[in-house]
């Protein structure tokens, strides 16, 4: 076996001191922005999922560098946020002492991995030179009215005591700890993530990603198409508007449904017969979670507002108006138009409560109606007045128009939740004067009192608060230091109270490939001129997981900060790749089953050329794979062999055409594969190669051997930078910047062919011919063959069909 520890060791230190894989920022020709998602310290060190993804990255980055481009590939730590937070309460650390100790672990496990990180930019999200311009955005954000604070029933964790935002919320349960989500009502910060769902919808055409992620974000924003009508009270000035993408079943809707949080109600609690009940209705809708209230198959449950009635606008008839949970205020309008006989919850809570059910839309076959009572299709109007005998999807904006609707296009995306009531985060740099909102002064006139902290004062740094856990009520850890939490108005200077709440760590991790060019930049929180050069990133890969929070969120702030004229892109990752994930023995790796991979273990026994070149090899990159200890002996060997082969066989003097054109083959192949991260099929064909090397050693040239190395590099670079400084001499350079090699289209083809021969239009056999020869000479070849020699006999073909280079015909 190589010896792979001493190997790895001296590159790894070789690398680092050389600089080898630290691009000129300022003056590179060819700039090539590699980046993969930086990893958040919250375990006990990095682990396999995390060493497949930088793998991945590193190997395209590797590749690009070989092909001439200056690649930048940097790394640093996401370490603030709830993650790191939870794991150090979790072992009884405070999270700033924590967060050095998980710097160093992690930090060590990367140079181990043997990726060409540009170390001179890392960064760490809790380093207040980093934080400082995170608070910047949150500032500038304010200032164009991005950032708002209003009272809102929110999504709150029980578990972790604090705010979520509805990406966070998985199924109903909170996405870090599955811990069941309720409501509550708080005053928390927004940013307007809703002013940019359009464009965020209508980019996502534009941009090369994995196709289910953009899937993942069109859903979650949600995009529809309808239209806004409203349905007068009887007997009031008052009206309920609804959104609905179905105008043409208008003269359908038998009820309403509003949600129990519908002004609508409190405004008319007095006209109500019933408040009684009513009021114990919302109390108990209050109590449930948004996951049980939208649940499908839940029983549906709800109360008529008995008193008041709304009116049809279509056809004038009162219909009564309903409260119920499984309409939600964050919705549309927060109001319903309920069509039994043509939406599926409609008539669930119909046939429950024996509200009329009048179909409207009927087909020439409606055995779908007459079945179940319910159909949801498109076809032709019925109980429609005016509008009977009409496609019905064609009349929807006719019945919108003669009802004084107006056509909308509604999205499903709420605004971002930023706000924390924890305290491993950064401060959000507010301060709240009460003397100026009791005058009515504010930095923007609708938020009298509150104002940005001052630029110049940045960071508000995160002062070490002993009893950091969290409280369980609407106040971060913060609220309790009054040294932190006092201070001046920065317009009036009177006694002020600084934001104690802490911004979410999807905020940190929205703006860190902006950082890293720049990193050495301290005026700013980049350099324009870098920025335009390295940005946007070519190549972004990492988790499907983060589909709608993390890729949703960065792509926001882009928009936001092109808007601001501070970037000139909207979309910072035009190339995204989604990885795969790992399994181990065909389950789900967990520390119940005790099968977590820790790389270290693989990388002492084995090697990290070992390991990386595994991990690549178990599937698709975007599909990931199964982790099998004895699948890794296999690769293992395999480099065994390149090794031995370089060392112990005497080299041709001049290249054998044979093993010339399957070598450039092999070039084409794994250059292909690699371009399109499709390692394990690139990794294969270098396996390949390698036998028929080994078949004929003495018909290989050093040149050859070299290029197979290079081709080798970017999935195991220790090694392959150990033989070619052997190969080459230690004045030759880095592999690693050396030219990936070309291939010669003309070798790619074969100078014989295969032409199939026909007798009478029936297979009987085939030949190999020089590529190109014409009739005569392939009609020569085919009546030499022994099988059709047997079949013609005496006779003579009366005819011969020729297609050059694939077929002849006899017919006799």
């Amino acid at each position: 076996m190589y010896p792979f520890s001493k190997i790895e060791k001296k590159w790894q230190k070789k690398w680092f001191s050389s600089g080898v894989y630290e691009p000129d920022l300022q003056s590179a020709k060819h700039p090539f922005y590699t980046l993969m998602m930086f990893p958040y310290p919250s375990a006990e060190g990095l682990h396999v999922g995390n060493m497949y993804a930088f793998t991945g990255t590193d190997i395209y980055g590797r590749f690009k560098r070989m092909q001439g481009y200056d690649v930048f590939e940097p790394i640093g730590l996401d370490g603030f946020g709830i993650h790191s937070e939870n794991y150090a309460i979790k072992i009884g650390r405070h999270p700033v002492d924590q967060a050095k100790t998980s710097e160093k672990k992690f930090y060590n496990q990367l140079h181990m991995i043997g990726n060409g990180f540009a170390w001179q930019e890392h960064l760490e999200t809790y380093d207040p030179e980093y934080y400082r311009w995170t608070q910047w955005l949150f500032v500038q954000m304010f200032k164009k009215g991005l950032a708002y604070r209003k009272k809102q029933a929110v999504n709150w964790c029980p578990s972790c005591k604090t705010v979520l935002a509805d990406e966070q919320v998985i199924a109903g349960e909170c996405e870090r700890c599955g811990s069941l989500v309720v409501k509550r009502e708080l005053e928390q910060w927004f940013f307007r993530i809703t002013d940019y769902a359009g464009r965020l919808n209508d980019n996502l055409s534009k941009i090369d990603w994995s196709e289910k992620v953009k899937i993942a974000q069109r859903n979650w924003i949600g995009k529809s198409e309808g239209a806004l009508i409203k349905f007068p009270i009887v007997d009031s000035e008052e009206s309920i508007e609804v959104f609905t993408t179905r105008p043409d079943t208008l003269f359908g809707a038998t009820y309403m449904v509003i949600a129990p949080e519908h002004p609508f109600v409190e405004k008319n609690k007095s006209k109500l017969t019933n408040l009684l009940e009513v009021n114990k209705y919302l109390k108990e809708a209050r109590d449930k979670s948004e996951a049980e209230r939208i649940e499908e198959g839940g029983e549906k449950s709800g109360v008529e507002l008995k008193g008041v009635q709304a009116i049809n606008p279509a056809n004038r008839k009162s219909v009564p108006i309903w409260v119920a949970d499984y309409v939600l205020s964050g919705y549309g309008t927060g109001a319903i138009m309920a069509v039994p006989a043509h939406d599926e919850r409609d008539l669930e809570f119909a046939r429950k409560f024996k509200l009329p059910i009048v179909p409207v839309v009927t087909t020439k076959l409606n055995d779908e109606f007459n079945a179940t009572g319910l159909y949801v299709g498109y076809g032709t109007l019925e109980n429609s007045g005016q509008f009977n005998g009409m496609d019905s999807e064609k009349a929807k904006w006719e019945i919108t128009k003669f009802v004084g609707g107006k056509k909308k296009t509604q999205y499903r995306l709420r605004d971002w939740l930023i706000s924390r009531q924890r305290y491993w985060g950064p401060p959000i740099p507010m301060i709240h004067c009460d003397k100026c909102e009791q005058a009515g002064r504010g930095e923007r006139k609708d938020m009298p009192g509150w104002y940005a902290v001052p630029e110049k004062d940045l960071p508000v740094k995160l002062p070490y608060v002993k009893d950091f856990r969290p409280t369980g009520t609407d106040k971060s850890p913060l609220a309790s230091v009054e040294e932190f939490y006092r201070a001046r108005c920065p317009k009036c200077h009177a006694l002020a109270h600084r934001e104690t709440d802490v911004s979410d760590t999807f905020l940190d991790s929205a703006w860190y490939y902006l950082r890293y060019p720049s990193i050495k930049e301290k005026k700013h929180a980049w350099d324009a001129k870098l920025t335009k050069k390295w940005l946007p990133v070519n190549i972004y890969i990492g988790g499907a997981e983060h589909a709608v929070l993390h890729l949703l969120y960065v792509r926001f702030l882009a928009m936001a900060l092109n808007d601001m004229r501070l970037v000139d892109f909207e979309e910072p990752f035009p190339k995204f790749r989604a990885h795969g994930l790992i399994i181990k023995d065909g389950a789900k790796m967990s520390k119940s089953k005790g099968n977590v991979i820790n790389p270290d273990d693989y990388i002492k026994n084995f090697g990290a050329d070992a390991l990386r070149m595994y991990l690549m090899f178990i599937g698709p990159f975007e599909d990931g794979g199964d982790f099998r200890d004895s699948g890794i002996q296999g690769i293992t060997r395999f480099l065994d062999r390149v090794w031995k082969f370089g060392s112990k066989t005497k080299f041709a003097v001049k290249s054998q055409e044979g093993i010339e054109k399957e070598l450039h083959r092999t070039i084409k192949k794994v250059g292909d594969d690699i371009e399109n991260l499709a390692y394990n099929t690139a990794i294969a064909a270098l396996m390949v190669q390698l036998n028929k090397f080994e078949a004929d050693p003495g018909a290989v040239s050093k040149e050859q051997y070299a290029a197979f190395i290079e081709l080798l590099a970017p999935f195991a670079p220790h090694l392959t930078e150990e033989i070619w400084s052997k190969l080459h001499g230690p004045k030759a350079g880095s592999v690693h910047v050396a030219t990936w090699p070309k291939y010669d289209p003309k070798l790619l083809v074969d100078s014989s062919v295969t032409v199939i021969v026909q007798v009478n239009g029936k297979f009987r056999s085939t030949v190999s011919v020089s590529r190109g020869s014409g009739e005569k000479e392939v009609v020569k070849i085919a009546l030499a063959d022994p099988k059709i020699k047997q079949i013609m006999g005496s006779r003579y073909a009366k005819k011969v069909v020729f297609v050059k280079d694939r077929l002849v015909n006899f017919v006799v």
